[in-house]
């Protein structure tokens, strides 16, 4: 029983030892990092205080920053320690920005098709639809249909310049056809005379985009360029087809011009259009849109109801060289 109590002191006084010499280590541990006035020297670098430089010091493996303030020399002599926290890396804002930092400024856009503000630098466009002839120098001509294609240079979302070609036919009041049928030997008209007139022109339309965006947008148009004007006047003929591998040969009826006048002339044109685009991720609009042309013609003297009985010329259609206007009105794709 004796011999059992002493164990169990001896026992007791090794574990008191052990954990006084634990507290004792603790105490000394933290008296290396003490200050001598008691105030703590260890700070942790804020998170707004910027690190311009962070060296690895051999010095029981810490790490030490300096900063501007020790760069300037500090007056108390401190050092400052660095967190070892390690600020946190974000992906997408390393490729977006560059490794972190925002850059602010002008945005870029890639590809060479591509204008600064995001505009596509070209445009093109088809279209068809109808034209009316108005004015009276243009009284003989009948509503037709037309059909024009462009493309041009976009300068930015707002403002353009197109490279346009139009083609418009009309054909010929049912007064004019009696009236020259008679002319070309057919009075009374039995034997299919007819006429036509069309109007090809190649242009520079400047064009202005007054509402641009997703949905419904709005435009203005007008330009100058070159007109030709042709009046035809046909008959059905006799008309002859021979193939010219098998040899043979058969005959049909068709129209076929017995006469023609031309006039070349600068001209004019003004209108507005309306856009309804597809897609926010495309380029593709429909359009609508309506015109005014005008062509310069100079006019050239011929046969007239006055004159008739005296007239000898060979300009039997003065009307081809009259002054021309008319409305066409197009429906299309803008890409």
């Amino acid at each position: 029983m004796l011999m059992s109590q002493i164990r169990w002191i001896s026992f007791s006084g090794r574990a008191l030892a052990t954990v006084a010499l634990m507290t004792t280590g603790g105490f000394l541990l933290h008296a290396q990092t003490a200050s001598p006035s008691g105030t703590s020297s260890v700070q942790s670098v804020s998170a707004q205080e910027p690190i311009f430089e962070q060296t690895a010091q051999a010095n029981g493996g810490e790490l030490y920053s300096t900063s501007n303030a020790e760069m300037s020399g500090v007056a108390d002599g401190t050092t400052q320690v660095a967190s070892n926290t390690v600020p946190a890396f974000h992906f997408l804002d390393a490729m977006q920005y560059g490794g972190g930092r925002q850059r602010y400024g002008r945005p870029k856009y890639r590809g060479g098709n591509t204008n600064a503000d995001g505009s596509p630098k070209w445009d093109f466009y088809v279209g068809a639809g109808f034209q009316m002839p108005v004015g009276t120098q243009f009284n003989y001509a009948t509503t037709g249909w037309g059909f024009a294609g462009g493309g041009g240079r976009m300068f930015n979302k707002l403002a353009g310049v197109n490279l346009e070609f139009n083609y418009d036919h009309f054909g010929m009041t049912g007064a004019a056809v009696d009236y020259y049928s008679g002319l070309y030997g057919d009075p009374s008209n039995t034997n299919g005379f007819g006429g036509n007139v069309h109007v090809w022109s190649l242009s520079l339309q400047p064009v202005i985009n007054l509402k641009a965006g997703e949905g419904w947008g709005a435009y203005v148009t007008g330009g100058v360029g070159f007109y030709h004007k042709v009046s035809n006047f046909t008959l059905p003929q006799q008309q002859e087809y021979c193939d010219p591998y098998y040899g043979f040969c058969e005959g049909y009826i068709a129209n076929a011009n017995i006469d023609h006048y031309t006039s070349n002339a600068p001209g004019f044109d003004g209108g507005f259009g309306f856009t309804y685009k597809i897609s926010r991720f495309a380029n593709e609009r429909f359009f609508a849109e309506v015109r005014y042309t005008y062509m310069l013609n100079t006019y050239k003297p011929g046969l007239t109801v006055a004159n008739a009985p005296t007239y000898t010329g060979n300009n039997l259609f003065p009307q081809n060289s009259q002054r021309t206007s008319y409305i066409p009105v197009k429906f299309g794709l803008r890409f």
